[in-house]
């Protein structure tokens, strides 16, 4: 029986190891935040790692931007690309010699063997296990071959992999920091390729020499790798290596809590979170309690409260789901923590049009309501766009239709009044008692006029941002409709 049970690391490592065939999946961003918690916790190192040994889904340029948006996230690395380390290079294709000495090593004690079937016999095989309702896995043709079959194919460069040996009808045991214990049969466990065709390895047999040669203490890794770890502990027990401790992460859910997070119900990668106005520090908390909890009522955590308060004992077996509405609750308080300084640069980020004046005018105005900043551009669209709007907008209020002489009176007078802005709100309502107005018919008409909504931002606080000219000109649209 092969067992894994507790180590003693004097110094705890941590590491993600992201592929570069796309963009960071927010889930991937949980991972790393708990790789940083643990490390940073414990004064240990936090590395990273680029796996790129897919070479058929590797994405231009994918490599720099996970960089990016990481850092972005402010969960930098202590070890790795861009910045070095002992254990350099951090790019799997650039190790390509060290894996080679460690297959080697395997193949000379019998642990791994080549295999020479061709793609045509391997599907033909699988579908014939399938048609016997068999579960697919490699028959082990090639085990047995003798070494002269061995050398006259290699010397006549037939295509071959490296394939790792499964032991037969053995129980691999080991204890998951999340989940406790766990038991698998050798006999449910194919006889996994560990070098490809192309002399590539394949995750697992470059993550297990990595993983070892970076002395890395704690692996982090979403559930569905969880049958994956018997092959790479009986790769550690072919080296004679001590395995790091496992901790299979919950997946995330949909919203609704019925299946793995997907596009269809919004983002799923990290930096569209960012590029959608939600402050780092937001989306992080959130993470946060995604899988962890504080074992107590605490909700908002800073990234040095999180290091401290973090545990491994609180880390969840249940997947959670990935609530939007709570996610925006998170964001909106941190946009309200924010000064009107700070708040000032992120607004221009996300009103590139805007000038200096109407950002200073339009910020303690709008961080009460917006959620997240890609909302101003709904909020503001009327003070940098002509917006069209039907006439029955103007005239409708409730459940009644308003008086078109009353409606153009009232923009009419108020014209008058926009000479200045100054002490606006208060003049407003003097005219609107000397010409007994109703109060709520008059600010939905003006709302209207000037935004072409009646749901709208404060709209008097907003007419700073929009100027004079601009004011005029749309009560002098609205009044046109109504002629």
């Amino acid at each position: 029986m092969l067992k894994l049970t507790m180590i003693d690391n004097k110094s705890v490592r941590t590491r993600i190891a992201p592929s570069p065939t796309g963009e960071l999946h927010i889930g991937t961003l949980r991972t790393i935040l708990y790789d940083y918690a643990l490390a940073k916790q414990n004064n240990g190192q936090f590395i990273l790692r680029i796996e790129d040994t897919d070479q058929k889904r590797y994405v231009e340029g994918s490599e720099k931007r996970l960089l990016e948006v990481i850092k972005d996230y402010g969960l930098n690395w202590d070890e790795g690309p861009e910045v070095g380390g002992p254990y350099a290079p951090y790019v799997q294709t650039e190790r390509l010699d060290i894996y080679k000495k460690y297959i080697q090593e395997l193949l000379d004690k019998g642990f791994a063997y080549y295999c020479f079937c061709t793609q045509e016999r391997l599907d033909e095989l699988r579908e014939n296990q399938k048609a016997a309702k068999q579960v697919p896995k490699y028959d082990q043709h090639c085990l047995n071959l003798s070494k002269e079959e061995i050398k006259k194919n290699l010397d006549n460069k037939v295509p071959y992999t490296i394939r790792m040996v499964i032991p037969k009808n053995e129980t691999i045991v080991f204890e998951d920091i999340i989940r406790g214990k766990i038991k698998f049969n050798s006999n449910e466990i194919d006889d996994q390729v560990l070098i490809k065709s192309n002399g590539i390895p394949t995750y697992h047999f470059a993550a297990v020499v990595d993983d070892h040669l970076m002395k890395i203490s704690h692996v982090f890794r979403g559930e569905e790798w969880l049958t994956s770890t018997p092959k790479h502990l009986l790769l550690y027990r072919y080296f004679n290596w001590e395995a790091p401790l496992f901790a299979h992460l919950t997946v995330l859910l949909d919203p609704d809590g019925k299946g793995k997070m997907s596009k269809r119900s919004g983002a799923t990668h990290a930096k569209s979170f960012l590029d959608d106005g939600y402050l780092p520090e937001a989306v992080l908390n959130f993470l946060m309690l995604l899988g962890w909890n504080p074992g107590d009522d605490q909700e908002f955590f800073t990234l040095n409260e999180f290091v401290k308060a973090f545990s491994l004992e609180h880390l969840h077996k249940k997947s959670p789901a990935f609530d939007r509405k709570k996610l925006d609750y998170f964001n909106g308080y941190y946009l309200r923590q924010k000064s009107d300084q700070d708040l000032a640069l992120l607004f221009k980020k996300f009103l590139p049009q805007a000038t200096d004046e109407q950002i200073k005018t339009l910020v303690p105005v709008l961080k009460e309501r917006i959620v997240k900043l890609s909302d101003l551009e709904s909020q503001t669209k009327f003070i940098f766009e002509d917006i069209n709007y039907e006439k029955s907008l103007l005239l409708g209020y409730k459940d009644q239709i308003l008086n078109t002489e009353l409606v153009v009176d009232m923009l009419s007078k108020t014209k008058n009044l926009f000479s200045d802005f100054t002490n606006l709100q208060e003049r407003l309502l003097d005219l609107i008692k000397e010409n007994n107005w109703n109060m709520g018919e008059f600010f939905m008409v003006l709302r209207v006029a000037i935004c072409g909504s009646k749901f709208t931002p404060p709209v008097v606080d907003c007419l700073p941002a929009l100027g004079k000219e601009k004011t005029i000109n749309k009560l002098d649209i609205a009044i046109s409709k109504l002629k």
